[in-house]
């Protein structure tokens, strides 16, 4: 039996990750929530030292994947102590426990490390964060190298996937302004068209990560640094006018050529998968197909869903 700890299973992509394992016969998976915990997950707050040290101990597991952080920029900007506790101290918590049961680590960091002036960027690329959330993630990313004995850290750019609440992911929170822009006498959203992204589809970052597992049982394992993206480039005005275009809404947008976030966020972060794909790991599904999956399965606010097209 290969047991497989994911921290922060109730997430955007701790759910997906969940779903992929739980399909894998011979394989266990014991998931981990805080805020939304369901009956057959684990409650832990993974700044609770103690509590995390605890769980991995009577878990067991053959490998860690640490999907809970602090993703949400603004607030790491507002709060870096709450973005050090989650995406730095919890990980070195985690991966020193780990290392008592001998278990992999893989823990989740993001394409903000970078600050999107020199893209693509490889996983051996000099990182250089513009914000707090980027500063964060690569302290996490120093802690798990300094701790886990078996660890690799895999960056990922903007996620979206099957979600629990529009702003659950970047890509979904702004379907509520579109549908507002389409109502009768509504002003026009005003949306990013500076920043480009790279919008990837949890369920296929699930794949990726149980394709890694699969080498680590058969004793082929990942360490250092690896990086799996979408390859579709999108401003943020470019995803809304495909999110209109999916929910069939007479949405008017107007897009914003210059950055206007109050946090600092980097202009082009692409990263580059070469090395998962040399091992011949990846999978992609196209944005359209992808978002219009995640837009059926959630119900519309307010009246019937739109049809989509």
């Amino acid at each position: 039996m290969f047991k497989v700890a994911v921290i922060g299973g109730s997430g955007l992509l701790g759910r997906a990750l969940v779903d992929e394992l739980a399909r894998q016969a011979g394989w266990q998976v014991v998931a981990t929530a805080f805020s939304r915990p369901s009956p057959d997950q684990v409650a832990l707050d993974i700044r609770d030292a103690q509590a995390v040290e605890r769980f991995i101990e009577r878990t067991a597991p053959h490998a860690v994947v640490i999907a809970a952080a602090e993703r949400r920029p603004d607030i790491c900007e507002r709060d870096p102590a709450l973005a050090r506790a989650l995406n730095v101290d919890a990980v070195r918590t985690i991966a020193a426990a780990a290392n008592r049961c001998g278990a992999w680590t893989l823990s989740i960091s993001t394409d903000y490390v970078f600050d999107g002036t020199r893209p693509p960027y490889r996983h051996d690329s000099a990182p250089a964060p513009l914000n707090a959330y980027g500063h964060s993630k690569l302290e996490g990313e120093r802690a798990l190298s300094e701790t886990a004995a078996h660890g690799c850290v895999l960056r990922l750019p903007l996620l979206y996937g099957p979600i629990v609440g529009w702003p659950e992911s970047a890509v979904t929170s702004l379907v509520p302004a579109i549908a507002a822009s389409a109502a009768a006498d509504s002003q026009p959203a005003v949306m990013d068209a500076w920043a480009i992204r790279y919008p990837t589809f949890t369920p296929d970052v699930a794949f990726v990560i149980r394709q890694m597992l699969e080498l680590h049982a058969r004793g082929e394992t990942i360490s250092g640094i690896v990086q799996w993206s979408g390859d579709e480039p999108m401003t943020k005005y470019e995803i809304a006018v495909r999110l209109a275009e999916a929910l069939q809404l007479d949405a008017r947008l107007t897009p914003q050529h210059t950055p206007a976030d109050a946090t600092p966020r980097p202009h082009n972060c692409h990263l580059a998968s070469s090395r998962l794909e040399a091992l011949g790991i990846g999978r992609r599904t196209l944005f359209d197909t992808a978002i219009r999956e995640v837009l059926a399965a959630f119900p519309w606010q307010g009246a019937a869903p739109p049809r989509l097209s």
